[in-house]
């Protein structure tokens, strides 16, 4: 099992790099408004889903692969305008020029290159003139880190989550938007704090967070692999973080 279902499997509703902290400075730096139409890639559980709705965008169309998971975000939508679609973020089928904001989360490091191009393209054929484009995911640090050292992150990554996982450096993130045609408005970092206890209380609140603790601790096989992620992330700590972009597609 990957390891973000893992953990949501033991209850853990925020899995993103950055926790809730860093996906509010995303959705506030996005500045969405009840006249905004929303795409969001890869919505998960539909924790940020819930908080882009309750801005109230005119229209909120979800892009899920899993469709369990989309069967979960439909428990928060309502009206003929809201809805989630099983589909690729690559390929969305959705008409060109038909959001205001696209956003995605913890999906494009999952990514190899092309595929990250692609998604962020698809993002750029999705947006209107002067629409923005979101994304919170996990960097490398610091820019200038070797090759080796790079691959020897990624690989340690994906053997204890079970996904492969290839994180980039901030200038290599910039690089990809600015290639697809953004131009980069602002950016946000947070440490990559996913299973320490303070985040996590942050994140779940103090009884949820309990509650995932005692279900890992009763959970022989989960408790092997929670703590292996988690001393995986402190061993690897001095490079890596999250990261949010927010950029614009030029207005015509």
């Amino acid at each position: 099992m990957p390891g973000h279902w893992l953990l949501a499997k033991m209850g853990k509703r925020v899995l993103r790099p950055g926790g809730l902290e860093l996906t509010r400075v995303m959705l506030n730096r996005l500045a969405i408004a009840p006249g905004d139409e929303v795409v969001e890639f890869a919505p998960g559980l539909g924790v940020t889903a819930r908080l882009t709705l309750s801005r109230q965008p005119s229209s909120y169309t979800a892009i899920e692969r899993d469709e369990t998971a989309a069967a979960e975000v439909r428990r928060y939508l309502n009206g003929s305008k809201q809805q989630c679609r099983v589909g690729s973020a690559e390929q969305t089928g959705l008409p060109d020029q038909s959001a205001t904001v696209v956003y995605g989360e913890a999906m494009l490091t999952m990514q190899g290159t092309e595929q990250k191009r692609r998604i962020i393209a698809e993002a750029f054929r999705l947006l209107k003139p002067g629409g923005r484009y979101g994304i919170h995911e996990l960097i490398l640090t610091p820019d200038d880190l070797p090759a080796g050292v790079q691959e020897e992150v990624s690989r340690d990554m994906s053997q204890n989550i079970h996904v492969g996982a290839r994180p980039l450096t901030a200038s290599e993130w910039r690089q990809l938007l600015a290639a697809a045609g953004f131009e980069i408005q602002s950016q946000a970092r947070a440490p990559m704090h996913l299973l320490e206890p303070g985040r996590m209380i942050r994140d779940e609140g103090f009884f949820r967070a309990l509650r995932f603790v005692v279900n890992v601790l009763g959970t022989p096989e989960a408790r092997r692999r929670v703590f292996s992620m988690r001393n995986m992330f402190r061993k690897q700590r001095r490079h890596l973080a999250a990261i949010t972009f927010v950029a614009a597609k030029p207005a015509q």
